[in-house]
């Protein structure tokens, strides 16, 4: 029987946004069932909440942005990431400012904020989201789709002509029932190149970017002086931000997503679309008498369990 999750007491951090530079606090709070991902802008009056879900997505410029009652949040994915690899289904998060903090350009960070209080369960089953049909779209190139897998999968796809991805290989499958999110995905950062840094800057992005939250690369190398996570990280990385922008669905999933050349903007679209095609998927419960897929079979994160980072 599989039901759904919350953290057992608050916990806070604090940091800086990518795009903004703003300084902000993070408080992540329990929340009762059937709550959902709830972002609450407590530095403005009367504290106005956002729902995380893909139709609250209004910009997706290098990060997905949501509003809802006239208050924003943006680059909400890592964290989004996080939550759908701990399996977190009900949580307050209250935010000082306009932008989640990048923290290592990772969604590392919010995995050991979590494990540092640790997870319990309610009393209500956890919700999924069955594929039933494939769901697909495309933009010139570009292309995201979900198909029937009993389980959850994710591929990404992509060439990057760059040096340092020439031993990267061009794709990358992530099957959670053989793969831990937390030691494989989590520790992906995100990455950008020193050329188009003023460009960005230019358009108001970027302006808390630095080595200490981003893989930065000049037109041969990586900047960073401890180099790469995994011979793969760019892939993976990208693999962290489709599980971030794919749980604002609303509900874990059961089934397999391909995105090839997939960013924000496709990844958002692709939720969308599934959500509106109710003949393409379903709820599911898993009860007493029905047996999870080997996906969703992990242990609770503990006080006691040791964190990873």
């Amino acid at each position: 029987m599989l039901k759904q999750r919350t953290i057992k007491s608050s916990v806070q951090t604090v940091g800086i946004g990518l795009h903004t530079g703003v300084k902000v606090s993070l408080t992540l709070r329990p929340a009762p069932v059937d709550t959902g991902i709830v972002f609450v802008r407590s530095d403005l009056p009367d504290a106005p909440t956002i729902q995380a879900l893909a139709h609250h997505v209004t910009d997706t410029r290098l990060s997905s942005l949501i509003e809802q009652h006239q208050a924003k949040v943006s680059t909400v994915e890592h964290l989004m990431s996080a939550l759908a690899g701990l399996g977190v289904d009900n949580l307050y998060i209250d935010i000082t400012g306009p932008e989640v903090p990048i923290m290592d350009g990772s969604s590392g960070p919010f995995i050991f904020l979590i494990q540092s209080v640790g997870l319990m369960e309610q009393v209500a089953l956890k919700k999924y989201i069955l594929i039933k049909q494939v769901v697909e779209v495309k933009e010139g190139d570009k292309l995201a789709r979900f198909e029937p897998y009993p389980g959850f999968k994710v591929t990404y796809e992509g060439q990057f002509n760059h040096p340092a991805f020439k031993d990267m290989g061009s794709s990358v499958t992530v099957d959670f029932a053989q793969t831990s999110y937390v030691q494989e995905v989590a520790r992906a950062r995100t990455f950008g190149f020193t050329q188009d840094v003023e460009k960005l800057r230019s358009m108001g992005l970027a302006l808390g970017g630095s080595l200490d939250n981003a893989i930065v690369m000049d037109e041969f190398r990586v900047l960073n002086a401890d180099g790469l996570r995994f011979a793969d990280e760019f892939l993976r990385h990208k693999i962290l931000d489709a599980i971030g922008d794919l749980y604002l669905i609303g509900h874990p999933l059961l089934g397999s997503f391909i995105g090839h050349k997939s960013g924000h903007a496709l990844n958002n679209v692709a939720a969308r679309a599934l959500l509106d095609n109710e003949s393409a998927w379903e709820f599911v419960t898993f009860e007493s008498n029905r047996t999870p897929p080997t996906a969703f079979i992990e242990p609770l994160v503990d006080l006691n369990t040791q964190p990873v980072f």
